[in-house]
This record gives structure tokens, C-alpha cells and sequence, in this order.
């Protein structure tokens, strides 16, 4: 980097020309996701779209999901927040019943806004790898184990399976069900899985 790009915007900064790179490949690929599924998304399409070269794509996003993750990222750290620190039923002081059906309510939110966004960062088994997957499992694991479940480990992945975004999807786009009948339905759910 230049001596002056470094005394600018000094050490750590993101420079000037790089904030506009990734905010111009950020909107690129929202608008990629939105329009198509993203698994037909290709990191070609994202670097055409946001009209920059090839190697400023990948020298910033090694591969789709990393920019689906930068896209998601806000709207899950706030969920995050809301989990731990927030208020009742969704935060701390809730029954784990209460709690387990505020988030399938909050999940079951944030995926009707950016089912396309989770479905480019959670493609087979990278599901599982993500950091939100695990902070998720953690707290659902944290609830089962809460409410006396005999093994919490293995009810954390099944609770979390209705969540997966490809079964939203074929739930909300080819069955015709409401987020808000999904909703219902996993509250149902929880309250049998951990009353």
C-alpha cells in the first residue's frame, strides 16, 4: 500500500477504493441472490455485475458464501444480541420452552427476508461449519439441556432442522404455507419438544 494511502486512511483502514469495491460487490450479489437461486450464482456473475475484475472479487470473497455471510452478517448479529441479552421470552428469562418458539419466530423471520442470502451460505455441509449454525445449535442445545432433555446434543440438530432454508423455501414457495403458519407450527413444536 502506498505511504500515503496508509497515512490517510491509517493502519487497519479499509481504503477508500476498497470500501467501494465491497460495497459495490455486496449490492451485486444481493441483487444476484434476489433474482435467482444461488446456487446458479456464479462468482463470475457477482464480478460482471458489480463490474469489477476477477481478482478484486476473490481477493476480498474466496467463494459465494463468503459474500452471502458479509451479507447476512448484520442481520444475524442483531438476532445474536437479541439472544443474549434481550429481553424475554426471545432473551435470557423465558421458560426454554418460551424461548425455543421466540426463536423459531425470529428465525422463521429472518428467513422470509433473506431465505436467498442463508440458502448461498449454507450449501450441504457447509451448513454446519458456519459460525450463526453454531452459535444457533449452542443456544437450542443450551435450552434442551435446560429443560431436562436426556440428550441435548442430539435434539440440538433436530430442532434446528425445520430452519434449514432450502425446507423454508419448498415450505413457503411450493406448499403456499405463511411464514406465519410455519411459525405456529414450530412453536407447537417446541413447547412439545421441551415442556
Amino acid at each position: 500500500m502506498p505511504t500515503e494511502d496508509l497515512l490517510a486512511n491509517g493502519p487497519g483502514r479499509e481504503r477508500s477504493d476498497a470500501a467501494r469495491n465491497r460495497a459495490k460487490i455486496l449490492k451485486a450479489a444481493e441483487e444476484l441472490f434476489a433474482a435467482r437461486p444461488a446456487a446458479e450464482v456464479t462468482m463470475e456473475d457477482i464480478a460482471k455485475a458489480a463490474g469489477v475484475g476477477r481478482a478484486t472479487l476473490y481477493r476480498r470473497y474466496p467463494d459465494r458464501s463468503a459474500i452471502a455471510v458479509a451479507l447476512l452478517d448484520e442481520h444475524e448479529r442483531e438476532l445474536q444480541e437479541r439472544l443474549l441479552t434481550g429481553p424475554p421470552p426471545l432473551g435470557p428469562g423465558a421458560s426454554p420452552a418460551e424461548r425455543l418458539a421466540a426463536f423459531y419466530a425470529a428465525m422463521a423471520g429472518l428467513l422470509a427476508r433473506h431465505a436467498h442470502l442463508v440458502l448461498g451460505t449454507e450449501v450441504g455441509h457447509s451448513r454446519f461449519t458456519t459460525g450463526p449454525y453454531r452459535l444457533w445449535r449452542t443456544h437450542v442445545r443450551f435450552l434442551a439441556e435446560q429443560a431436562g432433555a436426556k440428550d441435548p446434543d442430539a435434539l440440538a440438530d433436530i430442532l434446528l432442522a425445520p430452519l434449514a432454508p432450502e425446507v423454508f423455501l419448498y415450505q413457503t414457495g411450493e406448499l403456499g404455507l405463511s411464514a406465519e403458519r410455519i411459525t405456529d407450527a414450530l412453536s407447537e413444536q417446541a413447547r412439545r419438544a421441551l415442556s
